[in-house]
């Protein structure tokens, strides 16, 4: 016995994690990278990193009325059918890039392999500042949303407000962006737990939401059935609305945005795949697993809300910035509503702080290349091997992001638009790169699309460009300075700022010709089934 080795006695699950391990740090060399981040998350992690990101019951709570007012209810569930089948589509086909590129940061290492060595720097640069951009104006814009559900509380108890509860009223919005600040601290704060300890919070979280979910569809329409009673099937399945002035027709298209808005965030599972064990298939795994139980839970979702919202006449008269909080007070009494405003801010927070793990991946992974500012500094990870520092990059800019507060009426929904126009497209990007530069590539995926992958590509490229047009269309017309959607002037603003760094950035500093030769080769190599 004291012949045979640690190994050999070791416990056969210890044996096939290592040598998932092993597996993963080799795929990661042949890439072009080494080991820094820890490798220590599941299945369970990577599926939570983009079902939390989501948050189906947040996500669909929160820009509700969005979808309400742009085509009312008949647009607002239809749009959700036609958007789960697309965007399950836009699921498989970074799924199967995601396979044969398991890297941090990955969606901007995927747009530059998809568009193959003469063009990948120049659109490796534009989507990796894109991604950048989206998810840490995502955590600002959501530090925003969970704001609104505290202080709606003072339209619940009708407690008077200097100037008024209204976005008019600059005292109110200084109020927001002050509890929107403090928000973003403790979102931030949960990342610099040791990852051991944060996938706890990846459970948490998922169960948190899954109460949410459960109380809704239980306690809710208890509530609703004593109080002012349910919305008929016809009103639910037929009633139309225009409340953006818009002409007819693309009042009903701005209803996507409501809809694409909640299924925008599934690539998570993708940017801590260097932290997943057995990535080129766990990752892919994260992607379709949770874009797929969004959709699911999501659609539920908004139908079990059509039946318990008032009629619309008091629906829009509701004066809280999250009309939800005073519907939950009328439908099961104000005290109840504190309860379950308490389960939405958890459940958002910790959403929030998960979006940041995703943000602070990509940070970290052009830092690493070495393109930005202190990117030494930023790149570095602790002995846990866990990013920090790009954390506290993702920190700085969100609370600056926020001081957009201030001076806009509009800021909401500008950014919703804002997080989620660069990420929707890039998801349509890197499919048209695939259909026209690389069809035949990444033969190593796991997710291989095979005689699929063609009209795969075009729907992913249709659906997310239109999705784009309707992110960065005007919400309210007619436009003026007060409603203008600013979206569209930080998404020109990055792409100028993507093609300017890379003109400027010589070639040996940043995605190199010959590492971008390197990971195509590597994700060439046909898988062995």
């Amino acid at each position: 016995m004291s012949d045979i080795s640690k190994t050999d006695i070791a416990p056969q699950g210890d044996r096939e994690a290592s040598v998932s391990i092993d597996q993963d740090e080799l795929q990661l060399q042949k890439l072009g990278y080494k080991q820094q981040l820890h490798r220590s998350w599941d299945l369970v992690e990577s599926f939570a990193a983009s079902f939390c990101a989501l948050n189906f019951i947040g996500g669909v709570r929160s820009a509700f009325f969005l979808g309400l007012l742009a085509g009312g209810p008949a647009a607002l569930w239809s749009s959700y059918v036609v958007t789960i089948f697309f965007m399950l589509i836009t699921a498989a086909v970074l799924a199967e890039i995601c396979s044969a590129l398991p890297l941090s940061g990955s969606i901007y290492i995927w747009a530059a392999e998809s568009a193959g060595p003469k063009y990948a720097r120049f659109f490796g640069f534009i989507v990796a500042w894109w991604s950048c951009t989206a998810w840490m104006t995502f955590a600002a814009g959501n530090c925003q949303t969970t704001a609104n559900y505290i202080v709606s509380q003072l339209a619940v108890w009708e407690i008077d407000y200097p100037g008024g509860i209204t976005n008019d009223n600059v005292k109110w919005r200084a109020m927001i962006w002050a509890v929107s600040e403090a928000l973003l601290v403790v979102s931030v704060a949960i990342n610099y737990l040791p990852p051991r300890m944060y996938s706890a919070i990846f459970r948490f979280s998922m169960g948190l939401m899954m109460l949410d979910f459960f109380l809704c569809v239980i306690w809710l329409p208890i509530g609703v059935s004593k109080t002012y009673g349910f919305r008929s099937a016809k009103d639910v399945f037929t009633m139309t609305y225009n409340g953006t002035g818009a002409p007819a027709g693309w009042n009903w298209i701005l209803s996507f945005l409501f809809t694409a808005g909640t299924m925008t965030g599934f690539d998570a599972s993708g940017h801590i795949a260097e932290e997943t064990k057995n990535a080129s298939v766990v990752a892919g795994k994260g992607i379709l697993t949770s874009a797929i139980a969004t959709g699911f839970f999501g659609f539920l979702t908004a139908i079990l809300f059509l039946f318990c919202t008032p009629d619309l006449d008091t629906l829009f008269s509701l004066e809280a910035p999250q009309p939800f909080v005073q519907i939950y007070a009328l439908a099961l009494g104000k005290g109840p509503s504190i309860f379950m405003t308490v389960i939405a801010v958890l459940g958002l927070i910790l959403n929030t702080s998960v979006a940041i793990v995703a943000a602070s991946r990509l940070v970290f992974a052009v830092a690493r290349d070495g393109v930005l500012p202190l990117s030494s500094w930023i790149s570095q990870v602790t002995p846990a091997g866990q990013p920090q520092n790009a954390v506290t990059v993702i920190y700085v800019f969100a609370a600056f992001i926020l001081c957009t507060i201030l001076p806009s009426q509009v800021a909401f929904t500008s950014l919703v638009s804002a997080g989620g126009v660069p990420t929707i497209a890039a998801y349509g990007l890197i499919a048209l790169l695939r259909l026209t530069q690389t069809p035949g590539e990444f033969q190593s995926s796991y997710f291989r699309l095979g005689r699929w992958a063609r009209p795969f590509y075009l729907c992913t490229v249709l659906f997310n460009g239109l999705v784009v047009a309707v992110m960065i269309s005007p919400f309210q017309f007619p436009v003026n300075a007060a409603n203008f959607n600013f979206a569209v002037v930080i998404f020109g603003a990055v792409t100028i700022f993507g093609i300017a760094c890379w003109y400027f950035t010589p070639e040996e500093k940043w995605l190199r010709r010959e590492l971008v030769l390197q990971a195509l080769q590597t994700a060439d190599e046909p898988r062995e089934d």
